[in-house]
């Protein structure tokens, strides 16, 4: 695991046996510095967050996109407020979520992660970790584990804040009709500011894709837009538009 790159900054993992921290299956401190434990790191939350698959083999697999652990994770280290004691990054498994904490509140707006440019907090931290190869510094960063997470078709990823810490909540999968209001309006202003990153608007067939719905399904597709225009994260991508079959969407800042 990775650790420590200055006393108290050490990477703790904690498992849990259930929802909640009141059953603890076990804790690992980091003992390596982050530069030659990352992937290491990585690898010890993928083989923590995998469940098994009987097929012809028994085969491990993955509940959460590598690529998202791996952004994440590098995020909460390069971003941590080293001035905020007693707050070590910290990955948190329980059986219905991933949980990654960082000391220091995000220096952007959490609903505009995905299209700002970054700002780094510790910038001789984040240039050491871009010439080893463990982050980038175009700010695609947080874009490439959306993707990823939509590609598995994963609930929208949760962003939370406060004045002392930053957290990041992954989850695994789960049917449509298991989903509350607030996790559809998510996943699809979500789906809209990736889209809105490639230059394109979505539209009912884009958040059927998204959402694993067929054809016969539009109406589904129809009230989740409506819901996440109303929630003010999404807006018509051409107002003289009127026809609800030709209607597209950007984000609320397009």
């Amino acid at each position: 695991m990775a650790s420590c790159i200055m006393k108290g900054s050490e990477v703790i993992f904690r498992k849990y046996v259930g929802t909640n921290n009141r059953q603890q299956s076990f804790e690992q401190h980091g003992a390596y510095g982050y530069a030659v434990g990352f992937e290491g790191l990585v690898d010890f939350i993928m083989r923590n967050t995998s469940k098994e698959v009987i097929n012809v083999k028994r085969e491990e697999a993955s509940i959460y996109p590598r690529v998202a652990i791996r952004e994440f994770v590098a995020k909460a280290l390069v971003h941590q407020d080293f001035g905020i004691t007693g707050m070590p990054v910290t990955i948190e498994i329980f059986s219905n979520r991933l949980a990654i904490t960082n000391a220091g509140a995000p220096l952007n707006d959490i609903n505009r992660l995905i299209d700002l440019p970054p700002q780094s907090r510790n910038e001789q931290l984040a240039q050491m970790m871009f010439q080893l190869g463990i982050c980038e510094r175009r700010g695609s960063g947080i874009d490439r584990a959306i993707a990823a997470v939509e590609e598995m078709n994963l609930p929208a990823v949760k962003f939370t804040k406060s004045e002392q810490h930053t957290r990041v909540f992954l989850y695994p999968q789960k049917s449509l009709r298991d989903m509350t209001k607030h996790e559809k309006i998510s996943a699809c202003y979500q789906h809209a500011c990736l889209m809105y990153e490639d230059g394109e608007a979505i539209n009912n067939q884009s958040v059927r894709e998204r959402f694993e719905l067929n054809k016969n399904e539009s109406a589904v597709a129809s009230r989740i837009i409506s819901d996440t225009v109303d929630a003010g994260f999404i807006r018509p991508a051409d107002v003289e538009t009127t026809s609800k079959k030709y209607m597209t969407y950007i984000p609320f800042y397009g």
